[in-house]
């Protein structure tokens, strides 16, 4: 038994599938894992979106969307809680904190809106077509879906209720964007003693390529561990399969 699956066998069934991932495999219980889907809005993988709109390039996110669907697809089959997140503020932006709030000063949604007032009430704001899920990623029955006012899917949200609740320990990230939402909720679940893995390809970064494998190290260096889409089907489909038969 490797040392990952020693430090887990506390509270992980010896018969829970491995999830082939860097820098160690570890073993992950579908029951109690969940499939974090952050942010797949149209401000961030939409043309004419807020993303798109601040400057950053959204032009290849169709592969990464593809992946999430799959990425669901996998979960619902195994029986892993799929959770959505959404990412914004009410139409007059006072969840957003105004200007005695760091959010107001760093948010690119909000210094665009301030170049182009003609913006104003239309980027991340509840109710509005830039902060609606990609058509692409429509949440099932079962699915839960959490609004968050800031990067992390912990701050001011029910996400943690909502895991300890379920009894989820394990927590598979996809999303928009890898360098932003995606590292800051991994790394608070970190902190609350969750065992947090990204999939590679299915995130996508705001910025270059570098910021993308920049988390990539971060991750698997100091806060969880990093695998992909392909992986993640090997691990529960085979074991679901295996289970039927």
């Amino acid at each position: 038994m490797s040392h990952i699956e020693t430090l887990r066998a506390d509270f992980t069934p010896e018969s829970a599938p491995v999830l082939s991932a860097v820098p160690e495999s570890l073993q992950l219980d579908p029951k109690q894992t969940a499939l974090i889907v952050v942010d797949m809005q149209n401000a961030y993988a939409s043309l004419g979106g807020y993303l798109d709109l601040a400057g950053f390039d959204v032009s290849t996110t169709k592969p990464v969307i593809e992946q999430i669907k799959k990425a669901i697809e996998i979960a619902h089959q195994a029986g892993i809680q799929v959770i959505f997140f959404r990412n914004g503020w009410d139409d007059q932006y006072v969840e957003a904190g105004g200007a005695g709030s760091p959010n107001f000063h760093k948010s690119n949604a909000i210094k665009t809106m301030r170049k182009k007032p003609e913006l104003q009430g239309k980027l991340l704001a509840k109710g509005g077509w830039d902060y609606e899920l990609v058509d692409e990623l429509q949440p099932a029955e079962g699915d839960i879906v959490i609004d968050k006012p800031r990067y992390s899917g912990f701050f001011n949200t029910s996400l943690d209720s909502v895991l300890r609740a379920r009894g989820i320990r394990n927590l598979l990230f996809t999303g928009i964007a890898t360098n932003v939402c995606v590292e800051s909720t991994l790394r608070d679940g970190f902190f609350l003693e969750y065992f947090g893995v990204l999939l590679d390809d299915a995130c996508y970064q705001a910025g270059p390529r570098e910021a993308h494998e920049a988390t990539l190290y971060n991750v698997k260096t100091f806060f969880g561990w990093v695998s992909d889409v392909s992986s993640m089907q090997q691990c529960f489909v085979k074991s679901t399969q295996s289970s039927a038969a």
